[in-house]
């Protein structure tokens, strides 16, 4: 066991110090992800009792995202990447801090919150792709996306469960005198939160990243292999809105409260966490589609169990099927679409950020349809029917990204492979 582990340290340290450097600060802003992705949307429950009032704030969230993409673009002709990318890490510890103090949640609130935790978040992702994609060839990506999924799934486990199993106690507790609430309790959480953010940051500073040479991002027409992997971004921006606002709806709904909401994705964690290490150490880039599929099969498993018997096992059940979905699409998904970046950038001649920032419309365009599709079942019919169904629908539709996903993959191979004397994309990361 010992030897192993000392063999895998040895193998991350033979990497790249960009390479390094994005994973372990990927890996401290992993502890982040499960307060963001899970218990903001347990806040929201608990202080409005409307699950459209999460759904509402997600929106919003991701009109800042994608507001913040072409904010991004332009200040890159200024800014440093990683300057950016740490602005983002420390905006979206901030934009938790200050929400969680607010008094009041009302529908504006919870909008200008949504959009400013949005804005961060889009500083991060859009950087981490570039970044990501500058830092790594196609060679080594399943091994660093399955490093960085196996920091996600580990700290899906770990934090849910101290986080949790925190809130869950501390109601009604006395301290110098003071009785203390859940909302306490998640203000001392956004304290640690911007620590971690601030030593993310720190890590960060110590790569030597460059920015892309051409300045020009805005276009409005693409090749079509690049319009085709834009469908394949809004198959999966339309079931991403439900991974963080679905979880923390269903439980605080169905099961219980913060505490069964750590342990139910803890639980899930677990398995999740040795799974895509041991996939993305040992897999080639021929094997994605096979993983693809495997989680795009899992989670719409999940949504019709749900479904079906909308009760606490069936919400287990969800919560399980979308712990281990999450992380194996992300292994197989983002290495493909930085594969399809390497192969239209280079038929296109053009700035690698205007598919990233093009990328984040598609989400955008997916997420929307996803969270209206609920508000409209919602309006319409319930918001029960909309928890039932609205998983159902999103996670069928998801299915189709697999056959779209492999005829992407073969395009390329065929139509668009480097040729051997090409410069390889791997001397970047020296």
């Amino acid at each position: 066991m010992t030897k192993n582990l000392k063999g895998e340290l040895t193998f991350f340290k033979s990497q790249p110090l960009n390479i390094r450097t994005l994973l372990v600060t990927n890996m401290l802003y992993a502890l982040i992800l499960p307060i963001i992705e899970i218990f903001v949307g347990a806040y929201i429950m608990r202080n409005t009792g409307s699950p459209s009032y999460v759904v509402i704030y997600q929106l919003c969230m991701y009109v800042g995202v994608v507001s913040t993409s072409v904010l991004n673009g332009a200040l890159l002709k200024i800014f440093k990447v990683n300057l950016l990318y740490m602005f983002g890490i420390i905006l979206s510890a901030l934009s938790l801090m200050v929400m969680m103090f607010v008094q009041s949640i009302g529908i504006v609130e919870l909008g200008i919150a949504g959009f400013i935790l949005g804005a961060s978040t889009g500083f991060f992702w859009t950087n981490r792709y570039l970044l990501t994609l500058n830092s790594t060839n196609d060679g080594n990506r399943n091994y660093f996306f399955g490093v960085e999924s196996f920091f996600f799934s580990l700290w899906s486990i770990v934090v849910p469960l101290i986080v949790g199993a925190f809130l869950a106690t501390i109601d009604g507790k006395v301290i110098l005198g003071h009785i203390l609430d859940v909302n306490a309790g998640y203000q001392f959480i956004t304290v640690v939160v911007f620590v971690i953010a601030v030593l993310a940051s720190v890590v960060l500073s110590r790569g030597k990243f460059t920015n892309p040479a051409q300045k020009k991002f805005i276009y409005f027409k693409f090749h079509s292999l690049w319009q085709k992997l834009l469908t394949l971004a809004g198959l999966k921006g339309m079931v991403q809105g439900f991974l963080v606002t679905a979880p923390a709806i269903l439980v605080m709904k169905l099961v219980g409260n913060e505490g069964s909401l750590g342990l139910i994705q803890g639980i899930g964690g677990g398995l999740t966490a040795i799974l895509v290490y041991v996939l993305g150490r040992i897999s080639k880039p021929q094997h994605r589609m096979y993983i693809f599929g495997f989680g795009l099969f899992v989670f719409f498993i999940g949504t019709v169990v749900n479904g079906l018997m909308f009760s606490a096992f069936g919400v287990i059940v969800f919560v399980l099927c979308k712990v281990l979905f999450q992380p194996l699409h992300d292994l197989a998904y983002f290495p493909t679409m930085m594969k399809t970046i390497d192969a239209v950038s280079a038929i296109e001649k053009r700035n690698e950020y205007a598919y990233i920032m093009s990328h984040e419309v598609g989400l955008f365009v997916g997420r929307a349809f996803g969270m209206l599709l609920f508000i409209l079942l919602a309006y319409l019919i319930s918001e029960e029917f909309a928890l039932k169904y609205a998983l159902v629908i999103v996670g069928a539709l998801q299915l189709i990204s697999l056959p779209l996903a492999q005829h992407i993959i073969k395009e390329i191979d065929t139509k668009h492979q480097s040729k051997p004397n090409e410069p390889q994309k791997a001397q970047k990361n020296t």
